[in-house]
């Protein structure tokens, strides 16, 4: 084997140059067999076989591979099988490697497997790294095409190693150590949460990431919940997912739940969905198994990711269906107020593919109230209906069920009771009856 120093006027080994300066910089070769070829321009094509071996103590470089070819005159070097090129910001091996000298960028093909001194690692077929070099660019630049993978570890301010990061794409682009774009079918999945979106950018010096057009979140822990919009953004504290944005035409639906609006804020606690808010112009909405309730925005409570409260603010409304299958309603139970406040039961169900039921509601200023009750007449199918209004309105609920309701302030209202249909009994003209309307003592009302 020969043992060689070499500069790049002699073209026999690798060489490190910086375009600007024209400077040229030693070193050190080791290889079997070679062949040179002189150019015309006094340059040397060379073809190096049985294995080569370059170092550049210099720029802290180590080069391995079967064969090499050197290009004088272009200022490039290709190298073939077993590929192993090694820096201090990076560990690589691929099948073949080109090193463009004057530009300082190195295109290794087939097999691509890079380690980054974080322990984050870069596979794929294909990777177009371009190194840090005086008057050329301040910080590496790495991209990836052929659909990679990149794996990021991550550790906390402690140094505990967390679980990874892996994002695949169709072509991903790291700009220094901390800055990731993904685009085309990106797919991201952390211990907590997958995630899908046709483009991606991650910052893992501030441990933020955000996810464009058509992304879609799914929170994997505990009680699993999807989140989708036009973006979503994901903000991290020590390594640990704490919130979650997806802004315009957002939706997120849990076993519990399904809430839109034009913002949807989730809050994220020890990888478990803890409280969500939600606004916007178009109004938020929120729908469990038993209410509708909809408001400029909503404020959900679900610690341990179970529904307990939701609040919803200015010009809010409830919905749910009727209490009872006993008696067929045309119209559904609702609430109305300027503040609309739902309990629900914390305790988990014997049925889990039910979520919690309602407890208590209550709604504040301009409160008005509009429910069913069984008819006093058993034998009717039809319910008495009750209308309530007043400063506040409290509805107390059993087994899903109206069981109390309390009503502050001035109180006015209508209660309605259901009379027998005559209309086909009758044998003469009259009108058929029609229900009482009495203003005063309605069942299940009271007045504190």
């Amino acid at each position: 084997m020969r043992v060689g120093s070499v500069i790049l006027s002699s073209a026999a080994g690798l060489v490190m140059a910086s375009a600007a300066a024209a400077q040229t910089t030693a070193c050190n070769s080791e290889q079997d067999r070679q062949v040179s070829i002189k150019l015309p321009s006094g340059e040397y094509n060379n073809f190096i076989g049985g294995g080569i071996v370059v170092r550049c103590p210099a720029k802290k470089i180590t080069l391995r591979a079967d064969s090499a070819e050197i290009y004088g005159d272009e200022h490039r070097i290709f190298f073939v099988g077993h590929v192993h090129y090694v820096e201090p910001r990076l560990d690589l091996s691929s099948d073949f490697l080109t090193y463009y000298q004057l530009e300082e960028r190195i295109l290794a093909l087939g097999n691509v497997d890079g380690r980054l001194p974080t322990g984050s690692t870069l596979r794929g077929p294909q990777v177009d790294y371009r190194r840090v070099a005086p008057r050329i660019r301040t910080r590496a630049q790495t991209l990836a095409v052929g659909r990679p993978t990149v794996t990021i570890v991550q550790r906390d301010t402690s140094g505990k190693e967390q679980p990874p990061i892996d994002v695949v794409a169709n072509t991903i682009f790291m700009d220094g150590d901390s800055l990731i774009y993904g685009s085309g079918a990106v797919q991201i999945t952390r211990p907590e949460l997958n995630a899908t979106s046709d483009s991606s950018f991650i910052n893992t010096g501030t441990e933020m990431m955000q996810l464009m057009r058509n992304p879609i979140v799914n929170g994997t822990r505990g009680r699993p919940f999807r989140l989708v919009g036009v973006s979503i953004d994901l903000f991290s504290r020590n390594r640990k997912l704490q919130r979650v944005i997806a802004r315009a035409r957002a939706q997120a639906n849990s076993r519990d739940l399904t809430l839109t609006a034009d913002t949807i804020d989730l809050r994220v606690k020890q990888d478990s969905l803890e409280r969500a808010f939600a606004w916007g112009k178009s109004r938020a909405h929120a729908v469990s198994s038993t209410q509708n309730m909809i408001a400029d925005s909503l404020d959900v409570q679900m610690p341990g990711q179970r529904l307990r409260e939701v609040h919803a603010l200015h010009k809010a409304f409830a919905e749910g269906r009727a209490d009872s299958i006993a008696f067929h309603a045309d119209t559904t139970k609702w609430l109305r107020g300027d503040t609309i406040v739902a309990y629900f039961d914390s305790l988990p169900s014997v049925d889990t593919s039910k979520g919690p039921a309602i407890r208590k509601l209550v709604s504040k200023d301009s409160a008005e109230a509009y429910y069913h009750l069984a008819p006093q007449d058993t034998s009717l199918h039809r319910p008495a209906i009750n209308y309530v209004k007043g400063r506040m309105i409290t509805i107390d609920f059993e087994e899903q069920k109206v069981a109390q309701i309390a009503v502050e302030g001035k109180v006015t209202g209508i209660y309605v009771e259901p009379s027998a249909d005559t209309t086909r009994a009758r044998t003469n003209t009259k009108s058929p009856a029609r229900p009482a309307a009495r203003p005063a003592q309605r069942p299940g009302v009271r007045r504190p």
